[in-house]
């Protein structure tokens, strides 16, 4: 009797241990869509720090899962724990993405105005620049360099079309560094022209 009474005992510790040892396949499942919905939206795009906090957690969940894989009485309850908390933050991304494209789409199109100025200022200093024998070579080189920085500004624009904005923020940006070497470089031949030395910065 006590022999069939421990059998029984240790048949129900053990279903209860297999229980809580099940992998949580669906919360994985569940948990990886809710990430893939939200990175196929461009989060990667609007907000890549976001994605790699999220790719972070949810490959820490499923390092947690592969530790109770190997284990012979398996707990899950800290994986699902971990997917419950990736896929609550999945959401809240989604939520919040919106405005972080939003966001992105200003800074790309404030750094596309601050790269036309630039381009505009060396412009203007390029008509004002003098037509003398000593200075034509340098100011064909310097029209040439504007005209390209014109032609890219154009890039830029198609780029925050294509919603590529991190990219058109980066190309803006050096748009503008050139541009305002090439205004430099300008008033250099101004100064020369006028037999002064240029202003040291």
């Amino acid at each position: 009797m006590k022999t069939m009474r421990f059998f029984i005992l240790s048949i129900m510790i053990l279903t209860l241990l297999m229980g809580c040892g099940k992998k949580p396949t669906q919360e994985i499942e569940s948990t990886q869509g809710a990430v893939n919905a939200v990175i196929s939206e461009g989060l990667g795009k609007y907000a890549p720090e976001d994605e790699k906090k999220l790719k972070d957690a949810m490959a820490a969940a499923m390092d947690e899962i592969k530790v109770q894989d190997g284990k012979t009485f398996k707990n899950y309850d800290k994986a699902k724990q971990m997917l419950a908390d990736v896929k609550k933050m999945a959401e809240e991304m989604k939520a919040a993405l919106p405005a972080k494209k939003e966001q992105a789409k200003q800074n790309a199109l404030s750094a596309l105005e601050a790269a036309k100025s630039a381009v505009s200022e060396a412009k203007t200093l390029l008509a004002k620049a003098p037509k003398g024998k000593g200075t034509a070579a340098d100011i064909q080189a310097l029209s040439g360099d504007v005209k390209g920085l014109e032609d890219s500004l154009a890039e830029v624009s198609g780029l925050i079309e294509k919603e590529e904005f991190g990219e058109a923020v980066t190309k803006a940006n050096a748009l503008k560094e050139k541009a305002s070497g090439v205004s430099d470089q300008i008033k250099q031949a101004l100064e020369k022209a006028k037999g002064t030395k240029p202003a040291k910065k």
